[in-house]
């Protein structure tokens, strides 16, 4: 079983696949973990020594061969952006699940996580993250066969809650 989660930074996929992964008993895979692995450099690092458009050639790649694998993926903000990627999601065995936030919750979470050190936040600041979301909106909403708002519910309930939705027996 394979369960790929998107959604803008902030909207919790990384922590939300941890949860998923221990309760189904599934592997966690990190989109962005297989991409620092490939590339035997942090993701700030690569897109400053390589640009955005190697960076996402490589993320193609990774998105691809992370496809194969059993288990739930949480995949970086901007992975279907790009038309390639959106083809290998949408035509994916498994339910893609988009993690909805508001712009309130994003605002809040990337402050407390420490935002300033994201690519797209030292180049776009806040304002510009979430004009940035707001162009997104749509091609997670595309791509995704559940969509699940995240607001104001802990990383369990959300798990829950696609389990629930997508009708995963524990």
């Amino acid at each position: 079983m394979r369960i790929t989660l998107i959604g803008f930074m902030g909207s919790g996929k990384t922590t939300v696949a941890k949860e998923l992964s221990q309760q189904l008993a599934l592997p966690n895979n990190d989109l962005d973990t297989l991409i620092e692995q490939a590339a035997s450099l942090t993701i700030p690092a690569y897109f400053e020594q390589f640009g955005e458009a190697h960076f996402r050639q490589l993320e193609q790649r990774v998105l691809a061969e992370a496809l194969s694998l059993e288990g739930i993926l949480s995949t970086g903000g901007g992975t279907p952006v790009q038309v390639s990627n959106q083809d290998l999601l949408k035509n994916q065995d498994g339910p893609v699940i988009f993690l909805d936030a508001s712009d309130q919750t994003i605002t809040t979470r990337l402050l407390a996580d420490g935002v300033a050190s994201r690519p797209l936040f030292q180049q776009l600041g806040m304002d510009g993250l979430l004009e940035l979301k707001q162009t997104r909106q749509p091609i997670y909403e595309k791509i995704a066969s559940e969509i699940i708002t995240v607001d104001g519910k802990q990383p369990a309930e959300i798990a829950e809650e696609i389990i629930h939705t997508i009708n995963v027996s524990i």
